[in-house]
This record gives structure tokens, C-alpha cells and sequence, in this order.
């Protein structure tokens, strides 16, 4: 009996350590977020090369913590709401790399609009605000993830209407923008790809939310409304 304790406790430890890294990826695919739109708004080139250079470091930790989750799966076969723990983690890093390359998307347009006649940027204010929403989404889904709040995990998927929200209303005003004014059209168009590499970052936090009520409830909630998501946070 007390080997199977000590297999059961390492196995505990093994699953603590595997999420605490999701959460320390999470945290570096914040960062570059943060500091992608800080050197889209700053002009900052240096820290745009920095986020850039910096995304083998996300890869890097997904490879990392895919092989942690298969050596589990082989050596301890878990059943259950373990083994939903585990498909949670794997999924959950697959997402957070794509928030990785969105990041590093946005610093390589900046890159680009660094290089325009500042004349011709529209204002940021827009990409600002919607990039604060993306980020306050990811926050929340790894804060549902550490601590199983399904509550927080609702909030997410409710404020990825939002995110959308913004992205037409950026397109609305970048079209306006381009038609008045046709020399604008290439940096627009750049603008653009940010504002959907936004949006994007929206879509991966909301998967990542849905995840934690499949791992807690055992349900899977992707493409389903909001309000049934909600209903069944509520149960």
C-alpha cells in the first residue's frame, strides 16, 4: 500500500509540475503580447527584434511540456479527470504557441509600419484598447486554468464577442481611412493584419477556456453559444 502512495504522490507532483509550466508559458506568451504592441505604439525597434527572436523560447517550452504530457500517458496511463488534465495541458499549449506566433506577427508589422512616413499611420488607439481586452482574456483563461474556475472560464467566452467587436470596428475605420485617402491603402492593410492577429489572440484565450469546463465538467463546449456555456458552468 505504501509503494502505490508514493507512485500516487509522484504522479501528483508530476501533473503539479506539468501545469506549472503551462502557467510559466503563459506568462512568456503575455509578455510578448505586451511587448509587441509596445513596439508597435513606441516605434521601438529594437524591442520589436526582441519579441521576434524571442518566439523559439515559446516553441521551445511547447516541445518541452508535449513530451512531459506523452511521458505521462505512457508511464502512468491515467484514467479519468487525470487523463483530462493531460489533454487539457497538450491542447492548451498548442494554443498558447499560436498566441506566440501573434505576437511575433505583430512586432514584424510594426517592423514594417516603423519604416512608413508617420504621416500616414491612423491613430493606435484602437489596436490598444482591443490588445488590452485579448490580454485581460488570456490572463483570465490561465487564471481558470490554475485554479479550475469555471465562472472565469464563462467571462472569457463572453468577452471574445468583444474582441470581434473591435476588429470590425478597426476594419470599419481603416476602410474609411483607405478611401479617403488611397497613398494609405499598404499601411492600412498592415494595421489590418495586427488587428487580426488581435483578434486571433482572442479566439486562442476563448478555446483555452472552453478547455477548463471539458476538464472540470468532462464536456465539450466548443462550438456551442455562449449562454450554453454558461448554463453549464452553472450546474
Amino acid at each position: 500500500m505504501a509503494g502505490s502512495e508514493h507512485t500516487s504522490k509522484q504522479f501528483d507532483a508530476e501533473l503539479e509540475a506539468v501545469r506549472a509550466r503551462v502557467l510559466q508559458m503563459g506568462g512568456l506568451v503575455e509578455s510578448q503580447i505586451r511587448l509587441a504592441v509596445e513596439s508597435l505604439i513606441s516605434g521601438d525597434v529594437a524591442l520589436m527584434n526582441r519579441v521576434i527572436e524571442d518566439d523559439h523560447r515559446v516553441n521551445a517550452l511547447e516541445v518541452e511540456i508535449d513530451e512531459s504530457c506523452n511521458r505521462i500517458l505512457v508511464r502512468r496511463q491515467p484514467a479519468a479527470g487525470d487523463l483530462r488534465m493531460i489533454t487539457t495541458v497538450i491542447k492548451t499549449i498548442t494554443d498558447l504557441e499560436r498566441i506566440g506566433d501573434e505576437a511575433e506577427k505583430i512586432a514584424r508589422m510594426a517592423k514594417l509600419l516603423s519604416q512608413k512616413d508617420r504621416l500616414y499611420l491612423p491613430r493606435y488607439n484602437e489596436i490598444k484598447h482591443a490588445s488590452d481586452i485579448a490580454l485581460d482574456m488570456l490572463r483570465k483563461s490561465l487564471d481558470a486554468f490554475a485554479r479550475l474556475d469555471l465562472s472565469t472560464a464563462a467571462q472569457v467566452v463572453r468577452q471574445d464577442e468583444q474582441v470581434d467587436e473591435e476588429f470590425r470596428s478597426i476594419m470599419r475605420y481603416l476602410i474609411t481611412f483607405m478611401m479617403e485617402d488611397p497613398r494609405t491603402i499598404s499601411t492600412s492593410l498592415e494595421i489590418l493584419f495586427v488587428a487580426k492577429a488581435i483578434e486571433r489572440i482572442g479566439d486562442h484565450a476563448k478555446n483555452m477556456s472552453e478547455y477548463v469546463v471539458y476538464m472540470v465538467k468532462g464536456r465539450d463546449v466548443r462550438h456551442v453559444t455562449v449562454e450554453e456555456i454558461e448554463r453549464e458552468v452553472l450546474e
